[in-house]
This record gives structure tokens, sequence and C-alpha cells, in this order.
């Protein structure tokens, strides 16, 4: 593995990771300001992260080109789904716009964004794992494959142990 290629997946798990944790945070250990503070730094690491996977993702494979992200893209797509589109890079772009207006909001009024509509915490948490899934479940292959899986699942499980206890939740 080239350094370059490396270099871009530890940007990745490391965005993974802070999310997973996140979640986690959000679903245990009560409302407490520390909890949210744990949490609110790991939503950012975790953006901030999934910026630098994109950067050294253009950088090493697409040589900051937009045409070649598009033609990988629709390549994968093509190889997992059996439709050859590259659209999905758009989806891309939105998860970057939605996770850092996200995570700037709750940094910049953060009294505003603990207070929001709900539903429009579910929108931005539900656009994210159905990112999340798809790029670790349904177009990863082997162990990481079956590391999305189990994340998955035990995220669920969590959420639902801690939601039927009735906690209130992010």
């Amino acid at each position: 593995m080239q350094i370059g290629e490396l270099v871009t997946r530890i940007f990745i798990w490391t965005a993974l990771a802070a999310y997973w944790a996140t979640l986690v945070l959000f679903t245990v250990g009560g409302n407490s300001s520390r909890r949210r503070s744990w949490a609110r730094l790991s939503w950012t690491l975790g953006c901030g992260a999934l910026w630098l996977h994109v950067a050294a993702a253009f950088h090493v494979y697409h040589h900051w080109s937009h045409a070649a992200a598009v033609e990988h893209t629709a390549a994968e797509t093509a190889a997992v789904v059996g439709i050859n589109w590259g659209g999905g890079i758009w989806f891309n772009y939105l998860l970057l716009a939605v996770w850092t207006i996200d995570a700037a909001w709750w940094w910049i009024a953060p009294a505003s964004y603990e207070h929001r509509d709900k539903r429009i915490t579910i929108a931005v948490h539900g656009f994210l794992a159905f990112m999340v899934f798809n790029a670790v479940v349904v177009f990863e292959t082997g162990l990481l494959r079956i590391a999305g899986i189990t994340a998955v699942l035990l995220l669920t499980a969590i959420w639902l142990a801690n939601h039927n206890t009735g906690r209130d939740h992010h």
C-alpha cells in the first residue's frame, strides 16, 4: 500500500470512528454538559477528518479532477450495483456540506443547535447514516464490510437498549 492510499484510509477511518463515537455519546450517558462537549468535539473531529479524506482522495486518486472523481464513482457504482452512474459524487459533496454546517452550527450557536426541531436532527443523522452504511457495508468488502456491519449492529443495539429506557436523546 502506498503512503497516499494509507493516509487517505487513515482519514476516513478517523472520520468513521469519530462519527460512531459521537453516536454512542448521543445514545448513552445522559445529557450532561461534559457528554455534549465530548460529542461536539468528536463530531467536529469526524467532519474535519472527512474533509482531509476527500482532499487526500482528490490528490492521490483523482489528481484534483472532478471529472476523474465522477468516472471513479461511476466505475465503483457499476461494479457494485451494475449501474454506470457517477452522480453519487454529488451525494459525497452533500455529505461534506451537511456535516460541516451541522458541526459549525453546534459551535456557533450551541443553545440553538441543542434545542432545534428534532426533525432536523433526524434528517441530518438519517442522511449521514445512509451514507456511512453505503460506504462501509454496500461498497466495502472483506474485513472492512464485516467491521461496518458489526458497527451498525452494535450501534443499533445500543440505541434500542437506551431508547427502551425512555432516555431523552439528542
